[in-house]
């Protein structure tokens, strides 16, 4: 994952994805990372990881696919930490993909992210 300012990528990351595999997120709850265009929406301190970037899934492309297929399109997609007291797992959690969709970093990652990156910020989220 790249942090770009003024269009140059400040700082990369690498992550874990959805343990639904590299197709993107069709609907609630295939554990899929979607793929478009959206923006942090909000931030959390407060949540089961240690701390998390709310992205606006769904976008209107994500909601129109959804109802032409008669699903739900799913939510809480989340840039975010690790889980509650599994910090000390660190880089190993980027062994496998393991999320329910979201995009998980490391917790002094997120930490950074939390401080460099403003709700409203846009997110692409691309193959």
């Amino acid at each position: 994952m790249g942090l770009l300012a003024g269009g140059k990528v400040i700082r990369t990351y690498k992550v874990a994805l959805g343990q639904g595999g590299l197709q993107p997120k069709q609907r609630e709850g295939d554990a899929r990372t979607p793929e478009g265009h959206y923006v942090i929406d909000a931030k959390s301190e407060q949540s089961k990881y240690h701390k998390a970037l709310h992205v606006s899934y769904p976008n209107p492309d994500d909601r129109r696919r959804a109802t032409r297929q008669r699903v739900p399109p799913g939510g809480a997609i989340m840039i975010h930490g690790l889980p509650n007291g599994k910090g000390w797992v660190g880089a190993r959690h980027r062994l496998f993909d393991w999320t329910l969709g979201c995009i998980a970093v490391t917790d002094e990652e997120i930490d950074e992210l939390f401080t460099l990156v403003p709700v409203g910020t846009p997110v692409e989220i691309r193959p």
